[in-house]
C-alpha cells in the first residue's frame, strides 16, 4: 500500500504548536482594506487556534 498523502494546501496553511494544538491566520485580512478600520485589520495579524471540533479533521489533512 502506498505512503499516505498529506493536504499540501492544508500544511501551508496550518502549523502544529508543540504541545500538539493546531494555529491557523485569521481570514479577511489580504486586500479590500481601505474599508477596514485599523483596529480591525491589527487584529487579523493575530494567529488563532483551530476550533476543538476542527481539529481532527485538520490533523489529516496535514498528517505526513
Amino acid at each position: 500500500m502506498p505512503k499516505m498523502k498529506s493536504n499540501r494546501g492544508a500544511s501551508k496553511r496550518f502549523r502544529v504548536t508543540a504541545s500538539g494544538k493546531i494555529k491557523r491566520h485569521s481570514s479577511h485580512s489580504s486586500h479590500i482594506l481601505t474599508k477596514k478600520s485599523t483596529k480591525r485589520k491589527r487584529g487579523l495579524r493575530k494567529e488563532s487556534q483551530v476550533s476543538e471540533a476542527d481539529a481532527p479533521r485538520v490533523h489529516k489533512m496535514i498528517l505526513k
